[in-house]
């Protein structure tokens, strides 16, 4: 979240009207006077004046980048050739021991042409990624993030297209593609592990869509190069993708998911428990990975997520060549009674998806909200108004999931439109 990027919602934006209203400016540049309060009233506005720089300049200023030029010569390297990256905002007091790896969202090539479009600009290239602030559960404010907020907070951009699962040495002289997610992937965890994680405490792998799916992938792996005696869990946002038809009838996510695998040479890259019983392209389903998982899981999901529900899965453009989804894809209270039957449906297919009550190290929050990524956006992660189930908001959720505050939690909201807290959140910079 920029400087001016502030929720009329959020206590930040009320705080500074209440400066507004409580100061005003004198002749003199410097020469500050209060107005229409009483003496000994002051207390209040100086500390929400101060709540508010804090929130300035710890949410609104860029992480700096790390370019990990030394990976290029094991070709660990972006789409283009160019060499990986990571944000890193150092962990303090309590922190100092304690990371939380988030992978950037951004979706999948699955041909050529698709990957060569990346390499033009940060999806596929380090050379065009923008500067990124942190916010949401990245954020360094304890108010809006009080579990995580004095953590190593590590943010993996996203430049590989297959989820950091592909490596295949061989380039395409034509092409200039690189295919090296998975050695993208290793050179990071090294440089991370050098750089104290091999010390962590407590960890925690997130991400959010693709980077949701990356943290399904390499949960365990991930977890087997921290100490043993280290709490170790995993996060996906917006990443629980499933394996089901689109509204023609076509296995839409199936066919772009055993593309992307076999362009990008995943195979030997997922997760072998799956493999070892089902088709390589099968093992991009979340769906058929977790139930072998043994690190602790959280998944967070819209039952109507727009990814699935808008561009991929459910009604991908190729299954409605008319647009007659058009309207509805863009805004749920817009959609006939026709087609909000057919989302009751998928929302049913999803959950059905889900694990089992049976799997008490997995954690859920499935909202009936019409959106896609939440955890990246403080409006929705632990502000007074973000979205809830239970009357608990996604971030005091987790926090009691990773902590163990609560025996379980899984909450799982009722049908569409009975959660008035939901909002339709804009995409930032940790989103698809």
């Amino acid at each position: 979240m920029s400087r001016a990027e502030i929720s009329s919602s959020s206590p930040s934006y009320k705080c500074s009207q209440l400066i507004a209203k409580l100061f005003v400016r004198s002749a003199s540049p410097l020469n500050f006077r209060m107005v229409g309060v009483k003496s000994g009233t002051w207390v209040c506005p100086l500390i929400c004046l101060l709540y508010l720089l804090a929130f300035l300049q710890v949410e609104g200023d860029n992480v700096p980048i790390t370019l990990l030029k030394s990976a290029v010569a094991e070709g660990a390297v972006c789409l283009d050739g160019s060499p990986p990256a990571y944000n890193l905002a150092p962990g303090s007091g309590s922190g100092a021991n304690n990371w939380l790896v988030f992978v950037e969202g951004g979706g999948w090539c699955s041909t050529v042409n698709d990957c060569v479009d990346r390499k033009s600009n940060f999806r596929g290239s380090s050379n065009h990624m923008p500067p990124v602030s942190f916010s949401g559960m990245l954020g360094g404010v304890q108010q809006r993030n009080p579990d995580f907020y004095n953590w190593n907070r590590v943010k993996i951009r996203y430049c590989d297209g297959a989820s950091f699962t592909g490596d295949i040495e061989k380039v395409d002289p034509v092409t200039g593609l690189h295919f090296r997610g998975a050695r993208v992937w290793r050179a990071i965890m090294k440089d991370l592990l050098a750089k104290g994680m091999n010390k962590a405490q407590n960890a925690l792998l997130g991400g959010c869509s693709a980077g949701g799916l990356t943290t399904i992938l390499h949960c365990d792996s991930f977890r087997s190069l921290l100490p043993a005696s280290a709490t170790v869990k995993c996060f996906s946002d917006a990443g629980y993708f499933i394996d089901a038809k689109d509204i023609s009838g076509a296995d839409s996510i199936q066919s772009i998911y055993s593309d992307v695998v076999n362009l990008h040479g995943s195979a030997n890259n997922l997760p072998s428990s799956c493999t070892s019983r089902l088709p390589a392209s099968k093992c991009f389903f979340p769906q058929n990975v977790v139930a072998t998982m043994k690190t602790p899981l959280f998944i967070l999901n819209a039952a109507y997520d727009q990814w699935q529900v808008i561009k991929n899965i459910l009604v991908p453009t190729s299954a409605d060549t008319n647009n007659t989804w058009g309207d509805c894809k863009l805004d749920i209270k817009k959609c006939s009674s026709d087609q909000l039957q057919t989302l009751q449906g998928f929302r049913t297919t999803f959950l059905n998806a889900l694990p089992g009550a049976g799997s008490s190290s997995t954690g859920m929050f499935i909202l009936s909200c019409h959106t896609h990524c939440q955890s990246g956006d403080a409006d929705t992660w632990f502000a007074a108004d973000s979205p809830r189930i239970d009357n608990t908001p996604i971030g005091k959720a987790v926090g009691d999931w990773y902590f163990g505050r609560s025996s379980a939690v899984r909450k799982i909201d009722c049908p569409y439109p009975c959660n008035s807290s939901c909002r339709k959140v804009a995409s930032n910079s940790m989103n698809d």
